[in-house]
């Protein structure tokens, strides 16, 4: 063979050899899940999750949780006081399940979006300020009784769009959460309406271990959040310089030995809606009380419900039902609204038995308060509480 065809033969392996090369590293660029995603709405970053905590275990646990009395370390402690209470609405479709991130919530209220089915939000502070920027997934969009709750805390509300800008022929005024947003000067951290500003949130696609919808994608990442909070100078103060919590009222907690008096409940159950019960049936409620950890566990649709990040059982150490006016307000999307302003009925749940109150919160930025029976405010276990929304007249069963 000539010198010639030599020479031609090794450049062309090596012309292959380098587009092979390039080939592989552009595919793998793209194409590889949990490389840090491009700034594009179907990024899949890989979901961030926290099984291992990064407190040591013999450092005391002396500091009281404003939002739900735990006790947390003084390192906790000291993250949270420079942050303020964030918000962040959390799906319950049936698809969507298991959520990402609501053990490290200190409080969740739920209640239904459309259809029967609920949608949560995760009130994160103290059992969040040292679990890293895990996965909060999925996220969804905003409702009028979300906004009026979160005025509780002053706090930073996280969430993918909503119902209904003050403009918006479509949706009836009693239900237009954008607006009320924008009105009462909510601390928003809406991705939709400062996409712009960050990319906190991405579209998650490999979170589950099967394909869902697209509207069930999208992740949220609570240290990023944080740190968007902080660009917009909202803090444990706001722009003013004033406290997240000048105003807010502490639930009043009591000790662990202390054992609540009512009526056996080591099992309750309820359910959102009644009708159409071959698809709502999915969103029913069931509790059951561990003794030996004093709490809760949570099933939906008769599945146990876990946190994916952490792969567990969901445990609270107090359940509340809350009964609130429902009203269907018929306007084009079909949007429901329920009262968590004014005032009502309630069951407290916690130590096994139950006990019949009431709510009242006179004010959009007012805290609820629950009370016995006889007036007396209620006293919860320290640890983290559930409160479900629920149409007044609908039943709870407990044992």
């Amino acid at each position: 063979m000539s010198g010639k065809k030599i020479t031609y033969l090794l450049a062309g392996i090596g012309l292959f050899l380098v587009s092979s090369g390039l080939s592989y590293s552009v595919f793998h660029y793209f194409a590889v899940p949990g490389r840090q995603p491009l700034p594009s709405a179907s990024a899949t970053p890989t979901p961030k999750k926290s099984k291992v905590s990064k407190i040591d275990p013999s450092i005391p646990r002396t500091e009281t949780c404003p939002l739900n009395g735990a006790l947390f370390t003084k390192q906790e402690k000291q993250t949270w006081d420079t942050r303020r209470p964030l918000g962040i609405m959390i799906e319950n479709s049936s698809d969507s399940r298991p959520q990402s991130g609501l053990s490290s919530a200190d409080i969740v209220y739920e209640a239904v979006a459309e259809g029967g089915i609920t949608r949560f939000m995760g009130m994160f502070y103290c059992a969040a300020s040292m679990a890293g920027n895990i996965t909060i997934a999925p996220v969804r969009s905003a409702r009028i009784y979300f906004v009026n709750l979160i005025a509780e805390y002053d706090g930073l509300y996280n969430h993918v769009g909503g119902a209904g800008n003050c403009d918006d022929p479509n949706v009836d005024p009693r239900a237009k959460a954008l607006c009320l947003i924008r009105t009462a000067n909510i601390k928003d951290l809406d991705q939709f309406g400062r996409a712009g500003d960050f990319r906190t949130c991405h579209r998650m696609t490999n979170r589950l271990d099967h394909e869902v919808a697209y509207e069930h994608t999208m992740a949220c990442f609570l240290e990023e959040l944080y740190k968007v909070a902080a660009k917009m100078n909202w803090t444990n103060v706001d722009q003013k310089g004033v406290s997240w919590d000048k105003n807010f009222v502490s639930w009043k907690f009591k000790k662990t030995s202390e054992k609540a008096e009512g009526q056996p409940a080591s099992k309750l159950s309820y359910y959102f809606w009644g009708n159409n019960r071959d698809f709502n049936q999915a969103y029913d409620v069931t509790w059951g009380f561990d003794p030996a950890t004093n709490s809760y566990k949570r099933s939906n649709g008769g599945q146990v419900l876990i946190d994916l990040n952490t792969e567990e059982p969901l445990l609270f150490s107090n359940v509340v039902v809350q009964f609130a006016k429902e009203t269907a307000t018929g306007d084009t999307e079909k949007h429901m609204v329920y009262e968590v302003k004014g005032k009502g009925n309630a069951l407290v749940f916690m130590d096994g038995v139950a006990t019949s109150a009431t709510w009242s919160k006179p004010q959009m930025t007012s805290r609820t308060i629950f009370k016995d029976l006889s007036g007396k405010e209620i006293k919860f276990n320290p640890g983290p509480v559930w409160i479900s929304i629920l149409p007044i007249g609908n039943q709870v069963t407990y044992n």
